[in-house]
């Protein structure tokens, strides 16, 4: 039976994406949902017509919904994550429907575990994270990961294109501007100021991008998958601009001048949006991963997904995008809330993505210091 997969958020930015995708898999049943009506319609309209539900997926009564809806399946796009309850989640356990979320939400994703008894009670899946980190992060890791006898350390990130995202995406992640993050340094957590600790680096095909550090749920997963001591993990705008105007932000609230970061995002994503046409429509997401090989020789692994106009926003999105095409196809996760780590190849992700002429896949290997 074709499997009936409810979209949360359709007609955001990446939820837009990801109805386009499983509208064209002639094995699923879409019902796009929102809040707005006239939004919901349009985008109805767009996709020939597909069933849709208006209204508030956090409300009471969503579970009533889902089991009306006959829903297997619910993708969550609706951010921004931070301090958001699990009620979509709990909803789906009552429902008997299975979810996945776009979250990168460090507290959000690994939180999820929370839920597991209950989940696994109702023999149903909730994965957390289905998006760049830690879905792809995690597939690339896990795909070289049989290169190394051990792994020390991983620095890994994400510089974007130009092109702003949705308002809650901005608003989400610079929440904690200027506040403690976790990472991880000789073994030991290490706490870094979000949206500082400034770094140039560059990138193949983007050049010199300037990078700050940012909170992800990788931080807490990578220390135990893969025995990393050192962890940190950076993302920037396409233009320096952006990444000097959110440092200013962080340290604006680290020394207490400005408290509610919330207004900020606001104001820097309207000025954002006008700086949009000087971007150069490519982003990327970068590991580089250092450790010891099979003979105990040092060994450095260098990996890069890049996309080219403005598609990068496909890489988040199409995490959800794969594990639908592997739901088609029969495949049933083990029941139980999770990060979603292990679910996806590197290779049906971007399989999911369908854009090979736009977004590339590279892998490097260096042995011997250096």
């Amino acid at each position: 039976m074709s499997p009936r997969i409810l979209v949360i958020g359709a007609y955001g930015n990446f939820g837009r994406i990801i109805c386009r995708h499983l509208n064209q898999m002639p094995a699923v049943q879409l019902v796009i949902a929102g809040r707005n009506a006239d939004s919901l319609s349009q985008l109805a309209a767009q996709l020939n017509g597909s069933e849709s539900w208006c209204g508030d997926a956090m409300a009471p009564g969503f579970a009533d919904a889902l089991r009306a809806l006959r829903i297997d399946w619910v993708i969550h796009t609706g951010g921004p994550f931070q301090g958001q309850p699990y009620r979509v989640a709990e909803a789906c356990i009552e429902a008997g429907a299975h979810y996945c979320d776009l979250s990168d939400c460090r507290l959000f994703v690994n939180g999820i575990a929370q839920l597991n008894d209950r989940a696994r009670q109702a023999q149903v899946t909730l994965l957390s994270g289905c998006s760049s980190v830690p879905s792809l992060s995690s597939a690339i890791l896990d795909e070289q990961r049989h290169h190394f006898s051990r792994i020390d350390r991983i620095e890994h990130g994400i510089s974007s294109s130009a092109k702003m995202p949705g308002l809650s995406t901005i608003e989400g992640v610079l929440a904690y501007a200027g506040r403690p993050i976790r990472q991880w340094r000789d073994g030991r957590p290490c706490n870094v100021d979000g949206w500082l600790g400034l770094q140039l680096r560059h990138l193949p095909g983007l050049g010199w991008r300037l990078l700050n550090d940012v909170d992800v749920p990788d931080m807490d997963i990578f220390a135990t998958r893969y025995g990393a001591r050192d962890l940190a993990f950076k993302a920037g705008s396409g233009l320096m601009l952006g990444g000097l105007a959110n440092a200013a932000l962080a340290l604006l609230v680290k020394y207490g001048l400005v408290r509610d970061p919330l207004p900020w995002a606001r104001r820097l994503h309207r000025l954002g949006s006008r700086f949009e046409r000087w971007g150069d429509g490519r982003s990327a997401m970068y590991l580089d991963v250092r450790g010891l090989d099979l003979q105990g020789q040092p060994l450095r692994l260098q990996a890069q997904v890049s996309a080219s106009d403005d598609k990068g926003p496909e890489i988040p999105s199409c995490a959800a995008v794969a594990l639908m095409a592997r739901v088609v196809e029969g495949y049933q996760p083990e029941p139980g809330a999770r990060p979603c780590v292990g679910e996806i190849s590197v290779e049906r992700y971007l399989a999911a993505i369908g854009e090979p002429d736009k977004v590339r896949y590279s892998v490097s290997f260096q042995h011997g210091r250096g």
